[in-house]
Order: structure tokens, then sequence, then C-alpha cells
């Protein structure tokens, strides 16, 4: 068992430094931790600034401001994957829990190789999203379920305390919130079982979306950016059935080895055991699995990584499924999950994604340096042009995190950012900031339907901009989707070297 956890943690450190240092940049990352930073500053979500998600993440991570402030983006990466392996602990903790005592060190283990071995499950607890913080709420939501049964208040309380942190999972994505029902329900259905432990949860969902949400929505400003940031989602539209069924292709690939063990666990079905009624707990975790899956896919476009959070979830219940069962074979299942997941995460297109832009017929276009290696050095030449300087100009907020600057108001969200065409023309046409970093994302994207905004009124756009403006460099590939990144300096501020 020891070589096993030694080889866990050994794939678990090497994929986490590729993660964290490798993984592509994604454009969310920059508006996250920009709204976290605003909250330090004492602005509230909604109110003082447009935020399309649920409140938690910038409130939490506005605490460790500091951190990215001083070593950028790197810094805000390394806090989110800590984040995300305390989740992870969790996961591995909950499997524990629900299986026979004999059995509860290979139980964390066998999950602990199915998402701490997952390239892109660690990518995605490893960059400043809603995803880590997120699955460590909810890990600890049905860990802490665990020692609900209990008739004592001891129980009421683990059940109070499992419902507010399930709470606070909605409180970072609200369609974690249909867990809340799952589990209520299952409560209430098993209360001959589990006495008044749907009770006591309740009571904990609901001080938990109070204190989320208590404020803004008694706040009028706050409350209506509030339903403006929902009204925005469904603003999107649409339907795209090809997109649909390729995210459930993508989901179920990303995470070949948790449906690969789930399937040899419905074929040799076992009962979870153990000093609790862990066979409910395992069936709530798969049935919010399914119910949070369900929700996600009635997104207008249902991109694969909205089931990270919950996917910790499925990952204990193929194991609970697998190696629940007294005829397993421990050293074979560990190596079968040891292989699968290795070989899922040796295999992945994010490797290729991450070193290379694509291909010239048979020419493969190497990367020379990983992203978040170039956003560093792009951020140098930024600072060499306008030393100690405190806005910029560009809807890439990575650049502005990794700057330390600010950006106009209105600018918040990057590219989803919402300006009138009126707003835009005097936005440019002010030439606000002595320095701009503009990439194929500026002006492109028509929020919230997210469509494209018509070349000719782009090309108007970039007019006005270069009335006030001179370019400074061009940097080819940049950032997310590798797009051309323009430096540019106003023409006041500009001397010849």
């Amino acid at each position: 068992m020891k070589r096993y956890w030694f080889l866990a943690a050994f794939g678990f450190v090497v994929l986490a430094f590729a993660a964290v240092w490798l993984g592509a940049l994604n454009q969310d990352e920059g508006w996250y931790l920009y709204a976290a930073r605003l909250v330090s500053e004492g602005k509230t979500p909604y109110r003082d600034f447009f935020y399309t998600q649920a409140p938690v993440m910038p409130i939490v991570y506005a605490a460790f401001t500091s951190v990215w402030n001083s070593f950028g983006l790197l810094g805000a990466r390394i806090l989110t994957i800590v984040i995300g392996a305390l989740g992870l602990a969790f996961f591995c903790a909950l499997a524990a829990r629900l299986v026979a005592p004999g059995r509860r060190a290979l139980a964390a283990l066998a999950v602990f190789l199915l998402l701490g071995s997952n390239l892109y499950h660690l990518y995605y607890v490893a960059i400043p999203k809603t995803y880590a913080l997120a699955s460590l709420f909810v890990a600890i939501g049905f860990f802490l379920l665990t020692f609900a049964r209990t008739p004592t208040l001891r129980g009421g309380v683990f059940a109070f305390v499992s419902g507010l942190s399930l709470a606070f999972a909605c409180g970072t994505r609200i369609s974690l919130g249909v867990i809340l029902v799952v589990v209520g329900l299952g409560l209430l259905l098993s209360i001959r079982t589990w006495g008044k432990a749907f009770l006591w949860f309740g009571l904990g969902g609901a001080f938990g979306l109070a204190v989320v949400y208590g404020f803004f929505l008694c706040d009028p400003t706050a409350r209506a950016g509030l339903f403006a940031a929902q009204a925005y989602h469904a603003a999107r539209g649409g339907f795209d059935p090809v997109f649909t069924v390729g995210s459930v292709s993508r989901l179920v690939r990303w995470y070949l080895p948790v449906f690969v063990l789930l399937g040899l666990g419905f074929a040799h079905r076992s009962e979870a055991g153990g000093e609790i009624d862990a066979v409910l707990v395992a069936r709530l975790a798969f049935a919010s699995v399914v119910a949070v899956f369900l929700v996600q896919m009635l997104a207008p476009f249902p991109y694969e990584d909205y089931q990270v959070p919950v996917m910790g979830l499925l990952a204990v219940f193929a194991v609970v499924l697998f190696f629940g069962r007294p005829a397993s074979v421990p050293s074979r299942g560990l190596l079968l999950t040891l292989g699968l997941a290795w070989a899922a995460s040796f295999g992945s297109p994010l490797l290729e994604k991450w070193t290379t832009n694509g291909q010239d017929r048979f020419w493969t276009h190497k990367k020379e340096q990983c992203e978040l290696a170039q956003l560093r050095d792009v951020a140098r030449t930024i600072e060499e042009e306008d030393p100690n300087g405190d806005m910029l100009l560009t809807q890439d907020l990575y650049l502005a995190i990794e700057t330390g600057r600010k950006v106009p108001a209105g600018l918040e969200m990057g590219p989803f950012s919402m300006l009138s065409d009126e707003e835009w023309r005097k936005l440019l046409s002010s030439a606000p900031c002595k320095m701009a970093a503009l990439s194929g994302y500026s002006f492109a994207i028509n929020p919230p339907r997210c469509d494209e905004v018509p070349i000719d009124r782009q090309i108007e756009y970039w007019s006005l901009l270069k009335k006030d403006y001179d370019l400074v460099m061009r940097e080819d590939a940049f950032g997310q989707n590798a797009t051309a990144l323009l430096i540019l300096k106003r023409k006041a501020d500009r001397t010849d070297r």
C-alpha cells in the first residue's frame, strides 16, 4: 500500500506543477481575481461593479489579494491549487467513511489516484475560477453529513454545518444549489433512520443562503445587480445540440478512469459499509452529481468544466461501488486505478495544447515558452514603458492582475464587459490610460449573447484608438487561444529612445 501512496503523491506533485506552470491562460482568471481585488478595496459585487457569478469566491479571495499583488497570476494559481488539494483531501476522507473499516485507506487512496492524477481536474482546480473553492465546500458538506445520523445534538450540529457548507457551495456557483434540494429531500425520506437530521440540515442550508445572499437581496442596488447577473446568463440564449453532445463526450474523455471504475462497480455492485448508514450518503452523492449535471445541461452552452466541482463525488461513488466489494482484490484494483489514471493524463490532449499552437500542414508550431511565462514577460514590457503605472486599458484582465494595474470603470468583466456602442466610443476617444494592451478578444465579443461584434464596428474602435496611441510591441500567439496582442502607448507620453 505504501508504494501506491508514494506513486500517487509523485503523480500529484508532477501534474499539479504542470497545471500551475504550464496550464493555458484562461480569460476568466483575470476577472475573477480582479473582482476579489475590488472587494478587498471595499467595493461590493453587483452594486459597485458588474459581476456575473455568485459572491462567495471574490469575498473569500479578497483576504488573499496580497498573494497575487506580490506574485502575480502564479501566486493566485498556487493559492488555488492548495484549496483544490484540500477539497481532494476531503473527498478522500469521504470515501474512507463510506466503506468498511478495513478498506478505508484503500478507498481514500483510490480517490486520490482518480482525482490527484487527473491532469484535467488538477488544471481546473489550479486556475483561479470557482471550481476549487466550490469543490472544497461540496466535499466538506458531504463529509460532515456522514456524522449526522447520530440521534444526539452532536449529530444535529454536523447536519447543520453540512447544510451550511453546501449553501456556501451554492454561494460560489449558483447551480450547485440543487444539491441542497437533493440532500434535504433524501434526509426527509429517510426520517425513520436519520431522525431530525433533515431539519438541522435545512436550518444550516437556510442560514448559509441567508449569510451569502441576504445582504445583496436587502440592498436595492445590489439586488438589481444580482438579478441582472442572472439575466446576463439567460440572455445568451440559443441551443447547439452538437456542442452539448460534444461537451458530454469531452467530460467522459477527461474523467475516463472514473467512468471505467464506475462501470466496473455497477457490474459488481456491493453495499457500502462502515459504522454509519453509508448507503444513503453514497446514493445522495451520486444523485447530486446527476442533478447538477442536468441543471448544467440546461445552459445554452454547457461547457464540460462546469461539472468539475462535483466530479469528486462521482469518483467517491465509483470507488465505493468498486472497492466496497468483499471479493475485490486491493492490489489488482489499485494497479488498475493507477494505470488508468496515469495513462489518461499522459495521453491527455492538454499536454499538446499547452506546448504547441496548432499545426501548419505537417509543421508543428511549438510554443517558445509556456503561456504563464509569456504573460510575465509582457507584463515586464508594460512596466518598462510605464514604470509604477496604475492604469491599463485592456480586456485581458490577467494582464491587469500581472501588472498590478486597474482598468477603466466598466471593464471589470474583461471581454464579457457590457458597454454600449456609445460608451465604447466615449471611452476610446478619451484615451484614459497611458498604456493599452489589446488582444483578439478586444472589442470582439458582444455580451450577453456573446456573438461577434460586426467587423466594421470593430475597425471603427481600432481607428479611434489609433488617433491617440502608437504601437510599442506586437506579441503573436498570446494568451487564451493564441491571438495577437498589441502593446500601445499614448502618443503624448511617448519618448524616442
